[in-house]
Protein backbone atom coordinates (compact mmCIF):
# COMPACT_ATOMS: atom_id res chain seq x y z
CA UNK A 1 0.00 0.00 0.00
CA UNK A 2 1.23 3.67 -1.16
CA UNK A 3 2.55 5.81 1.77
CA UNK A 4 1.23 8.93 0.16
CA UNK A 5 -1.07 11.11 0.57
CA UNK A 6 -4.83 9.99 -1.11
CA UNK A 7 -6.27 12.28 -3.31
CA UNK A 8 -9.06 12.96 -1.60
CA UNK A 9 -7.80 12.99 2.28
CA UNK A 10 -9.47 15.85 4.03
CA UNK A 11 -12.89 15.38 2.38
CA UNK A 12 -15.40 14.53 4.93
CA UNK A 13 -18.61 12.74 3.45
CA UNK A 14 -21.44 11.96 5.17
CA UNK A 15 -23.08 9.15 3.78
CA UNK A 16 -27.23 9.15 4.66
CA UNK A 17 -28.49 7.39 1.31
CA UNK A 18 -29.57 3.50 1.03
CA UNK A 19 -29.43 1.07 -1.96
CA UNK A 20 -27.37 1.62 -3.85
CA UNK A 21 -26.56 4.56 -6.07
CA UNK A 22 -25.94 6.63 -3.31
CA UNK A 23 -23.77 4.73 -1.12
CA UNK A 24 -21.90 3.88 -4.15
CA UNK A 25 -20.64 7.29 -4.71
CA UNK A 26 -19.45 7.73 -1.28
CA UNK A 27 -17.58 4.21 -1.60
CA UNK A 28 -15.84 5.48 -4.55
CA UNK A 29 -15.01 8.64 -2.67
CA UNK A 30 -14.07 6.59 -0.02
CA UNK A 31 -11.51 4.64 -1.86
CA UNK A 32 -9.49 7.58 -2.77
CA UNK A 33 -8.76 8.90 0.68
CA UNK A 34 -12.47 10.60 1.70
CA UNK A 35 -13.03 10.33 5.39
CA UNK A 36 -16.85 8.87 4.60
CA UNK A 37 -19.21 8.55 7.45
CA UNK A 38 -21.95 6.32 7.38
CA UNK A 39 -25.24 7.52 9.32
CA UNK A 40 -27.78 4.44 9.29
CA UNK A 41 -30.78 4.65 11.46
CA UNK A 42 -30.38 3.11 14.81
CA UNK A 43 -33.04 0.62 14.32
CA UNK A 44 -33.25 0.18 10.39
CA UNK A 45 -29.99 -0.07 9.01
CA UNK A 46 -29.24 0.00 5.44
CA UNK A 47 -31.68 -2.89 3.13
CA UNK A 48 -27.79 -3.36 1.51
CA UNK A 49 -26.49 -5.23 4.95
CA UNK A 50 -28.90 -8.10 4.26
CA UNK A 51 -29.14 -7.67 0.29
CA UNK A 52 -28.19 -11.46 -1.02
CA UNK A 53 -25.62 -14.03 0.02
CA UNK A 54 -24.26 -13.74 3.82
CA UNK A 55 -21.59 -15.69 5.10
CA UNK A 56 -22.31 -16.74 9.35
CA UNK A 57 -24.99 -13.92 9.27
CA UNK A 58 -23.00 -11.36 8.30
CA UNK A 59 -24.60 -9.89 4.37
CA UNK A 60 -21.33 -10.09 1.83
CA UNK A 61 -22.85 -7.20 -0.59
CA UNK A 62 -22.43 -4.80 2.52
CA UNK A 63 -18.94 -5.46 2.95
CA UNK A 64 -17.83 -4.26 0.05
CA UNK A 65 -20.44 -1.12 -0.23
CA UNK A 66 -19.70 -0.25 2.71
CA UNK A 67 -15.77 -0.73 2.69
CA UNK A 68 -13.69 2.60 3.79
CA UNK A 69 -16.62 3.69 5.48
CA UNK A 70 -17.14 4.63 9.33
CA UNK A 71 -20.84 3.76 10.49
CA UNK A 72 -22.33 4.81 13.49
CA UNK A 73 -26.49 5.03 13.90
CA UNK A 74 -28.78 8.62 13.96
CA UNK A 75 -32.68 8.93 13.77
CA UNK A 76 -32.93 11.97 11.63
CA UNK A 77 -36.67 13.01 12.83
CA UNK A 78 -35.57 12.98 16.46
CA UNK A 79 -34.58 16.86 17.50
CA UNK A 80 -31.84 15.11 18.80
CA UNK A 81 -30.69 13.23 15.65
CA UNK A 82 -31.12 17.27 14.00
CA UNK A 83 -29.31 18.81 15.56
CA UNK A 84 -26.42 16.11 15.75
CA UNK A 85 -26.41 15.73 12.17
CA UNK A 86 -26.57 19.31 11.73
CA UNK A 87 -23.24 19.56 13.96
CA UNK A 88 -22.15 16.42 11.67
CA UNK A 89 -22.72 18.74 8.47
CA UNK A 90 -20.96 21.82 9.75
CA UNK A 91 -17.79 19.14 9.68
CA UNK A 92 -18.46 17.89 6.38
CA UNK A 93 -17.84 18.92 2.67
CA UNK A 94 -20.49 16.51 1.15
CA UNK A 95 -23.75 15.13 1.99
CA UNK A 96 -25.07 12.18 -0.33
CA UNK A 97 -28.88 11.20 0.62
CA UNK A 98 -31.79 9.22 -1.16
CA UNK A 99 -34.61 10.19 0.86
CA UNK A 100 -37.31 10.92 -1.59
CA UNK A 101 -38.06 14.62 -1.80
CA UNK A 102 -39.21 16.55 0.83
CA UNK A 103 -38.42 13.88 3.70
CA UNK A 104 -35.15 16.57 4.78
CA UNK A 105 -37.43 19.03 4.94
CA UNK A 106 -39.85 17.39 6.72
CA UNK A 107 -37.17 17.07 9.97
CA UNK A 108 -35.83 20.66 9.01
CA UNK A 109 -32.90 19.36 7.53
CA UNK A 110 -33.31 21.01 3.67
CA UNK A 111 -30.86 22.81 2.10
CA UNK A 112 -31.53 26.06 3.60
CA UNK A 113 -31.06 24.78 7.07
CA UNK A 114 -27.93 22.60 5.64
CA UNK A 115 -26.21 25.36 3.91
CA UNK A 116 -27.15 27.81 6.77
CA UNK A 117 -24.62 25.09 9.04
CA UNK A 118 -22.14 25.13 6.50
CA UNK A 119 -22.15 27.32 3.41
CA UNK A 120 -19.66 25.08 1.45
CA UNK A 121 -21.14 22.31 1.85
CA UNK A 122 -22.29 20.24 -1.36
CA UNK A 123 -25.91 18.44 -1.00
CA UNK A 124 -26.16 16.05 -3.06
CA UNK A 125 -29.72 14.49 -3.78
CA UNK A 126 -29.96 10.51 -5.09
CA UNK A 127 -33.80 10.02 -6.23
CA UNK A 128 -35.30 7.47 -8.89
CA UNK A 129 -36.75 10.84 -10.52
CA UNK A 130 -35.44 13.89 -9.62
CA UNK A 131 -36.47 16.76 -7.13
CA UNK A 132 -39.17 17.94 -9.17
CA UNK A 133 -41.50 16.80 -12.08
CA UNK A 134 -44.48 14.27 -11.96
CA UNK A 135 -43.13 11.18 -10.82
CA UNK A 136 -40.63 13.25 -8.14
CA UNK A 137 -42.66 11.67 -4.76
CA UNK A 138 -43.06 8.11 -6.43
CA UNK A 139 -41.24 5.19 -5.17
CA UNK A 140 -38.16 4.26 -7.87
CA UNK A 141 -34.95 1.96 -7.57
CA UNK A 142 -32.78 0.85 -10.33
CA UNK A 143 -35.27 -1.41 -12.20
CA UNK A 144 -37.44 1.41 -13.08
CA UNK A 145 -34.33 3.17 -14.43
CA UNK A 146 -33.56 0.46 -16.86
CA UNK A 147 -37.41 0.07 -17.77
CA UNK A 148 -37.65 3.67 -19.06
CA UNK A 149 -34.40 4.62 -20.26
CA UNK A 150 -34.73 2.17 -23.26
CA UNK A 151 -32.77 -0.01 -22.18
CA UNK A 152 -34.73 -3.07 -21.39
CA UNK A 153 -36.32 -2.76 -25.09
CA UNK A 154 -32.93 -2.94 -26.93
CA UNK A 155 -31.86 -6.20 -24.86
CA UNK A 156 -33.02 -9.53 -25.74
CA UNK A 157 -33.58 -11.62 -28.34
CA UNK A 158 -35.97 -10.53 -31.52
CA UNK A 159 -39.45 -11.07 -30.69
CA UNK A 160 -38.17 -12.00 -27.19
CA UNK A 161 -39.40 -10.39 -24.05
CA UNK A 162 -37.28 -7.09 -23.23
CA UNK A 163 -34.76 -8.24 -20.67
CA UNK A 164 -33.73 -6.82 -17.13
CA UNK A 165 -30.30 -6.83 -16.29
CA UNK A 166 -29.51 -9.40 -13.31
CA UNK A 167 -27.93 -6.81 -11.46
CA UNK A 168 -28.20 -2.76 -10.32
CA UNK A 169 -26.74 -1.65 -13.50
CA UNK A 170 -29.12 1.78 -13.40
CA UNK A 171 -27.91 2.16 -10.27
CA UNK A 172 -24.10 1.67 -10.56
CA UNK A 173 -24.24 3.92 -13.65
CA UNK A 174 -25.94 6.74 -11.61
CA UNK A 175 -23.31 5.90 -8.81
CA UNK A 176 -20.43 6.50 -10.76
CA UNK A 177 -22.01 10.10 -12.24
CA UNK A 178 -22.83 11.11 -8.77
CA UNK A 179 -19.10 10.98 -7.74
CA UNK A 180 -17.87 12.77 -11.01
CA UNK A 181 -21.23 15.19 -10.10
CA UNK A 182 -19.72 15.47 -6.69
CA UNK A 183 -16.44 16.26 -7.49
CA UNK A 184 -17.75 18.38 -10.28
CA UNK A 185 -19.52 20.56 -7.52
CA UNK A 186 -16.14 20.57 -5.36
CA UNK A 187 -14.50 22.49 -8.11
CA UNK A 188 -16.68 24.78 -8.15
CA UNK A 189 -16.55 25.14 -4.69
CA UNK A 190 -12.99 25.78 -4.81
CA UNK A 191 -13.31 29.20 -7.18
CA UNK A 192 -16.53 30.16 -5.41
CA UNK A 193 -16.05 29.33 -2.21
CA UNK A 194 -19.73 27.78 -2.01
CA UNK A 195 -21.36 24.78 -2.21
CA UNK A 196 -24.69 24.02 -4.12
CA UNK A 197 -26.92 21.19 -4.53
CA UNK A 198 -26.52 18.53 -7.02
CA UNK A 199 -29.84 16.57 -8.40
CA UNK A 200 -28.72 13.38 -9.63
CA UNK A 201 -32.12 11.14 -11.28
CA UNK A 202 -31.03 7.72 -11.29
CA UNK A 203 -33.23 7.15 -14.70
CA UNK A 204 -30.86 9.85 -16.92
CA UNK A 205 -27.24 8.31 -16.58
CA UNK A 206 -27.66 5.43 -18.19
CA UNK A 207 -29.54 7.25 -21.10
CA UNK A 208 -25.49 8.55 -21.74
CA UNK A 209 -24.40 5.08 -22.06
CA UNK A 210 -27.05 4.35 -24.10
CA UNK A 211 -25.42 6.52 -27.05
CA UNK A 212 -27.31 8.49 -29.81
CA UNK A 213 -30.47 6.83 -29.46
CA UNK A 214 -32.53 10.51 -29.11
CA UNK A 215 -30.48 11.93 -31.76
CA UNK A 216 -31.07 8.59 -34.23
CA UNK A 217 -35.07 8.96 -33.32
CA UNK A 218 -34.58 12.80 -33.75
CA UNK A 219 -33.07 13.12 -36.77
CA UNK A 220 -34.01 10.20 -38.62
CA UNK A 221 -37.04 8.52 -36.82
CA UNK A 222 -35.24 5.49 -36.31
CA UNK A 223 -36.02 3.12 -33.47
CA UNK A 224 -33.05 0.36 -32.55
CA UNK A 225 -34.54 -3.05 -32.28
CA UNK A 226 -33.83 -5.94 -29.95
CA UNK A 227 -30.86 -8.02 -32.00
CA UNK A 228 -29.82 -10.15 -28.75
CA UNK A 229 -25.93 -10.29 -29.03
CA UNK A 230 -25.33 -8.94 -32.24
CA UNK A 231 -24.75 -5.67 -33.01
CA UNK A 232 -26.96 -3.28 -36.12
CA UNK A 233 -23.70 -1.13 -36.52
CA UNK A 234 -21.33 -3.77 -37.26
CA UNK A 235 -20.60 -7.94 -37.83
CA UNK A 236 -19.28 -10.22 -37.23
CA UNK A 237 -20.33 -9.90 -33.45
CA UNK A 238 -21.37 -12.23 -31.40
CA UNK A 239 -20.64 -15.30 -28.84
CA UNK A 240 -19.97 -18.05 -30.42
CA UNK A 241 -19.39 -21.92 -28.38
CA UNK A 242 -15.88 -23.65 -28.71
CA UNK A 243 -15.91 -27.23 -29.68
CA UNK A 244 -15.00 -28.13 -25.84
CA UNK A 245 -17.90 -26.57 -24.87
CA UNK A 246 -17.28 -23.21 -23.68
CA UNK A 247 -17.53 -19.79 -25.18
CA UNK A 248 -15.87 -16.78 -26.47
CA UNK A 249 -16.99 -13.12 -28.02
CA UNK A 250 -15.84 -11.56 -31.24
CA UNK A 251 -16.44 -7.93 -32.22
CA UNK A 252 -15.32 -6.28 -35.15
CA UNK A 253 -15.82 -3.12 -34.80
CA UNK A 254 -13.06 -1.86 -36.94
CA UNK A 255 -12.66 -2.52 -40.62
CA UNK A 256 -9.30 -4.30 -40.32
CA UNK A 257 -10.60 -6.42 -37.66
CA UNK A 258 -13.38 -7.83 -39.67
CA UNK A 259 -11.31 -8.25 -42.63
CA UNK A 260 -8.64 -10.32 -40.19
CA UNK A 261 -11.15 -12.36 -38.67
CA UNK A 262 -12.64 -13.76 -42.11
CA UNK A 263 -8.65 -14.00 -43.36
CA UNK A 264 -8.53 -16.27 -40.24
CA UNK A 265 -11.36 -18.41 -40.41
CA UNK A 266 -10.53 -18.92 -44.28
CA UNK A 267 -13.12 -17.06 -45.91
CA UNK A 268 -10.91 -14.27 -47.58
CA UNK A 269 -13.62 -13.93 -50.51
CA UNK A 270 -16.14 -12.23 -48.13
CA UNK A 271 -13.93 -9.17 -48.01
CA UNK A 272 -14.79 -8.28 -51.68
CA UNK A 273 -18.54 -8.27 -51.06
CA UNK A 274 -19.57 -5.29 -52.16
CA UNK A 275 -21.31 -5.24 -48.22
CA UNK A 276 -18.10 -5.62 -46.50
CA UNK A 277 -17.12 -2.26 -46.79
CA UNK A 278 -19.15 -0.97 -43.93
CA UNK A 279 -20.36 -2.05 -40.79
CA UNK A 280 -23.92 -1.23 -41.41
CA UNK A 281 -24.11 -3.76 -44.30
CA UNK A 282 -21.76 -6.09 -42.19
CA UNK A 283 -24.76 -5.94 -39.90
CA UNK A 284 -27.14 -6.67 -42.53
CA UNK A 285 -25.42 -9.83 -43.56
CA UNK A 286 -24.79 -11.21 -39.56
CA UNK A 287 -26.29 -14.89 -40.82
CA UNK A 288 -23.70 -15.31 -43.33
CA UNK A 289 -20.91 -13.97 -41.19
CA UNK A 290 -21.71 -15.61 -38.26
CA UNK A 291 -21.96 -19.06 -40.36
CA UNK A 292 -18.36 -18.20 -41.14
CA UNK A 293 -16.98 -17.83 -37.85
CA UNK A 294 -19.36 -19.70 -35.75
CA UNK A 295 -18.42 -22.98 -38.07
CA UNK A 296 -14.74 -22.47 -37.48
CA UNK A 297 -14.68 -21.82 -33.92
CA UNK A 298 -17.23 -24.93 -33.61
CA UNK A 299 -14.27 -26.94 -35.00
CA UNK A 300 -11.53 -25.89 -32.33
CA UNK A 301 -11.08 -25.83 -28.48
CA UNK A 302 -11.76 -21.90 -26.58
CA UNK A 303 -7.76 -22.43 -26.13
CA UNK A 304 -7.01 -22.70 -29.67
CA UNK A 305 -9.23 -20.14 -30.82
CA UNK A 306 -7.74 -17.55 -28.25
CA UNK A 307 -4.67 -18.41 -29.58
CA UNK A 308 -5.29 -18.13 -33.26
CA UNK A 309 -7.31 -15.06 -32.47
CA UNK A 310 -4.48 -12.98 -30.73
CA UNK A 311 -2.09 -13.97 -33.04
CA UNK A 312 -4.25 -12.93 -35.75
CA UNK A 313 -4.95 -9.48 -33.90
CA UNK A 314 -8.63 -10.09 -33.94
CA UNK A 315 -10.26 -8.80 -31.17
CA UNK A 316 -11.99 -12.45 -29.22
CA UNK A 317 -12.69 -12.76 -25.03
CA UNK A 318 -13.30 -15.62 -23.16
CA UNK A 319 -17.41 -15.10 -21.86
CA UNK A 320 -16.13 -16.12 -18.31
CA UNK A 321 -17.79 -16.41 -15.06
CA UNK A 322 -16.80 -15.08 -11.61
CA UNK A 323 -15.18 -18.12 -11.42
CA UNK A 324 -12.72 -17.44 -14.28
CA UNK A 325 -12.85 -14.09 -13.59
CA UNK A 326 -10.77 -14.97 -10.19
CA UNK A 327 -8.26 -17.21 -12.03
CA UNK A 328 -7.59 -14.94 -15.55
CA UNK A 329 -4.04 -13.49 -15.66
CA UNK A 330 -4.66 -10.44 -16.92
CA UNK A 331 -7.30 -9.63 -13.74
CA UNK A 332 -4.82 -10.83 -11.83
CA UNK A 333 -1.97 -9.01 -12.62
CA UNK A 334 -3.93 -5.86 -12.39
CA UNK A 335 -4.90 -6.98 -8.66
CA UNK A 336 -8.80 -5.81 -9.81
CA UNK A 337 -9.89 -8.76 -7.69
CA UNK A 338 -7.79 -8.22 -4.25
CA UNK A 339 -8.12 -9.43 -1.09
CA UNK A 340 -8.83 -7.74 1.84
CA UNK A 341 -8.39 -8.55 6.01
CA UNK A 342 -11.66 -8.68 7.33
CA UNK A 343 -12.27 -8.69 11.16
CA UNK A 344 -15.02 -10.74 11.02
CA UNK A 345 -14.83 -12.85 7.57
CA UNK A 346 -11.46 -13.20 7.70
CA UNK A 347 -9.37 -12.53 4.02
CA UNK A 348 -11.94 -11.61 1.88
CA UNK A 349 -11.71 -10.54 -1.96
CA UNK A 350 -13.90 -7.76 -3.53
CA UNK A 351 -13.21 -5.87 -6.38
CA UNK A 352 -10.23 -3.13 -6.00
CA UNK A 353 -10.81 0.83 -6.27
CA UNK A 354 -11.71 1.43 -10.11
CA UNK A 355 -8.43 2.92 -11.47
CA UNK A 356 -5.15 3.53 -10.90
CA UNK A 357 -3.41 6.92 -10.18
CA UNK A 358 0.33 7.14 -10.31
CA UNK A 359 0.72 8.87 -7.60
CA UNK A 360 -2.00 9.42 -5.35
CA UNK A 361 -3.24 5.97 -5.61
CA UNK A 362 -6.81 4.69 -3.87
CA UNK A 363 -7.15 2.09 -1.48
CA UNK A 364 -9.05 -0.01 0.58
CA UNK A 365 -8.66 0.25 4.18
CA UNK A 366 -11.30 -1.74 5.79
CA UNK A 367 -14.66 -3.82 4.10
CA UNK A 368 -17.83 -2.71 5.54
CA UNK A 369 -18.11 -2.40 9.80
CA UNK A 370 -21.01 -3.66 11.86
CA UNK A 371 -23.87 -1.32 12.29
CA UNK A 372 -23.18 1.92 14.49
CA UNK A 373 -19.54 0.30 15.25
CA UNK A 374 -18.32 4.23 15.10
CA UNK A 375 -21.32 5.83 16.76
CA UNK A 376 -19.35 6.44 19.70
CA UNK A 377 -15.91 7.45 18.30
CA UNK A 378 -17.10 9.51 15.63
CA UNK A 379 -19.27 12.19 18.20
CA UNK A 380 -16.98 11.90 20.82
CA UNK A 381 -14.79 13.73 17.98
CA UNK A 382 -17.52 15.80 17.18
CA UNK A 383 -17.05 16.76 20.63
CA UNK A 384 -20.37 15.61 22.19
CA UNK A 385 -20.15 14.55 26.10
CA UNK A 386 -20.64 11.22 27.59
CA UNK A 387 -24.19 12.97 29.17
CA UNK A 388 -25.07 14.06 25.45
CA UNK A 389 -24.73 10.65 23.84
CA UNK A 390 -26.67 9.06 26.77
CA UNK A 391 -29.19 11.48 26.46
CA UNK A 392 -29.39 10.59 22.72
CA UNK A 393 -29.82 7.47 23.68
CA UNK A 394 -32.73 7.56 25.73
CA UNK A 395 -34.39 9.94 23.03
CA UNK A 396 -33.87 6.82 20.79
CA UNK A 397 -31.47 9.14 18.16
CA UNK A 398 -28.82 6.73 18.66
Amino acid sequence: MSTTTPALAGLRVLDLATLFAGPLAATLLGDFGAEVIKVEHPRRPDPSRGHGPAKQGVGLWWKVLGRNKRTITLDLSTPGGRATLLRLAATADVVIENFRPGTLEKWHLGWPELSAANRRLVLTRVTAFGQFGPYAHRPGFGTLAEAMSGFAAITGEPGAPPTLPPFGLADSVAGLATACAVLTALAARGRSGSGQVVDMAIIEPILSVLGPHATWYDQLGHVQERTGNRSANNAPRNTYRTADGLWVAVSTSAQSVAERVMHLVGRPELIDEPWFATGADRARHADALDEAVGSWIAARTRAEVLAAFEKAEAAVAPVHDVRDVLDDPQYQALDTITTVPDPELGPLRMQNVLFRLSSTPGAIRWPGRPHGADTDAVLTELGLTPAELRALREEGAL
